[in-house]
């Protein structure tokens, strides 16, 4: 079949959405690391819609572990689809505001010349959680990391995403270009703030005085993202041939609703996604905390429960009686009381919404995709609320479940004693404790909770907290995920 490319771009089938601009008199504007789904269903979108306006800004993405889809997407001239769907049916659209694709471990030159390039004014980036080295528990960079290690030891070959930073920042010192902007997009508390400490450690370990030029030309605002974006599956490429009549090997797949709220600090010119949909705002950290909370946060207990359970995807976990309870009575009775509503926002109107797009099930958006890298993801998605939690003296019983949850499907075994693939950087560690534990409930959680990288010194050494969270570990252990959450709600 023909590929889709500049070439074939026009002769797409009416209903499809392609770009309105003519995207090779696109010029690169701004640097993405981290090409993934979500940036290319996400910001790359937001972008596209602007390009017609404004053709400054299209995107140099970059891929730093692996080449994976960088040769598709350079065979494809850049374009790809996007394949929204949604009770209603599907909708194509092709996207074209990725105007080159790179691979550190091949195009490091041609990405330092990207960063030296005064045209260029802002960075951003979406390279995961665990992308950044740094501890999820403190925020801060992590200075025994391999790669930190690696970096500081050969700065010009950074290949992490702080050290990578620092050493493009030094390449536009070095050119003289002036300020620039780096946007993180991922799933932080306060991004901007720990991106920009992050970089000023390294910064500063490797050259004090670029350190000083980083803090006085460039600026890390905060962020908040919002788009449920599934893995691409076989399926999906074989829908998007169909629809498009030429083969495109990395569609995306995602939702309609998209939001990104973005703090209005930047160091130079910016695009102005404002006008395609986008939020500024001089306050991004009540939106960020009402986004990781109740979404990320709901996502993260159907994705660990909801596996145990035997669902495969968020749309079947969470139109299951019991844990859809358990979700609506954990938003409304833990987590939004520790949320300060954004202005013109109902907070249990925005919990409900949830669950409506959670049941989309149009998007096979599969629990063990969410399952990923919990050891990243839980400081801010649950255990800051707990924090919260006890503070105030509340309850915090459905949290404790949650995290039972995650303990249990990372030990690495199903209820029925079937291994679970678990991808998370501490998965020996969590291998190790299980070998451990010998079988015991109560020696894995105390093996889990004494990991202070996850749960901090507080948390960790919390007496009531380790006890609900054991408690619970024994039960999913002793009863299953079924009769577990059935005991929870008659009970809490």
């Amino acid at each position: 079949m023909t590929t889709l490319n500049l070439a074939t771009l026009a002769g797409l089938p009416a209903g499809v959405t392609r770009p309105d601009y003519d995207p090779t008199a696109v010029r690169v504007g701004i640097i993405h690391l981290g090409i993934g789904a979500f940036h290319r269903a996400h910001q790359a979108v937001f972008t596209d819609d602007l390009l017609r306006a404004d053709p400054r800004w299209g995107i140099c993405g970059v891929n730093l572990p692996s080449p994976l889809s960088i040769d598709a997407l350079n065979a494809q001239d850049g374009l790809y689809t996007v394949l929204q769907k949604s009770s209603d049916g599907v909708q194509p659209r092709v996207i074209g505001s990725l105007r080159e694709a790179l691979f550190l471990g091949t195009d490091r030159a041609r990405l330092m010349a990207r960063f030296a390039d005064p045209a260029v004014k802002v960075v951003t980036m979406t390279v995961t959680e665990k992308g950044y080295c740094h501890d999820p528990a403190t925020g801060k960079l992590n200075p025994a990391h391999p790669d930190i290690v690696h970096d500081r030891a050969q700065p010009a070959q950074a290949v992490s995403a702080p050290g990578l930073l620092v050493a493009g920042l030094a390449a536009r010192r070095a050119a003289g270009s002036g300020p620039i902007t780096v946007v993180c997009c991922d799933n932080l508390p306060h991004n901007g703030h720990l991106v920009e400490g992050m970089v000023g450690a390294f910064a500063q370990s490797v050259d004090p005085s670029l350190a000083d030029w980083i803090g006085r030309h460039v600026t890390f605002p905060c962020t908040m993202v919002d788009r449920i974006v599934p893995a691409t599956t076989p399926a999906d490429v074989a829908e998007v041939a169909r629809l498009l009549g030429v083969a495109d090997a990395v569609p995306v797949v995602a939702e309609p609703f998209r939001q990104w709220v973005i703090e209005d600090r930047f160091a130079a010119e910016r695009p102005a996604w404002e006008t395609v949909g986008a939020e500024f705002t001089n306050d991004v950290g009540m939106f960020e905390t009402m986004k990781l909370r109740l979404l990320n946060g709901s996502h993260s207990t159907l994705a660990y429960l909801g596996f145990l359970a035997g669902f495969e995807t968020i749309w079947q976990a969470s139109a299951d009686p019991e844990l859809a309870r358990l979700i609506e009575r954990q938003m409304a009775e833990e987590i939004i009381p520790t949320v300060v509503a954004p202005a013109g926002v109902d907070l249990h109107a925005y919990a409900r919404m949830l669950l409506v797009r959670f049941r989309n099930t149009a998007l096979p958006h599969r629990t063990q995709q969410i399952a990923m890298d919990g050891s990243q993801k839980l400081p801010q998605r649950l255990l800051n609320t707990v924090r919260d939690r006890l503070a105030a003296g509340g309850s915090y019983a459905h949290l404790a479940l949650a995290v039972a949850g995650w303990i249990r499907y990372a030990s690495g075994t199903d209820e029925a004693g079937k291994p679970i693939a678990v991808s998370d950087p501490m998965a020996p560690t969590f291998a190790a404790i299980a070998q451990r534990a010998g079988g015991d409930p109560a020696r894995l959680a105390a093996g889990f909770l004494d990991l202070t990288a996850v749960f901090g010194d507080d948390l960790s050494a919390h007496p009531a907290f380790r006890s609900a969270v054991t408690r619970n570990v024994e039960a999913l252990w002793r009863d299953g995920v079924r009769k577990t959450l059935a005991a929870h709600l008659a009970r809490a």
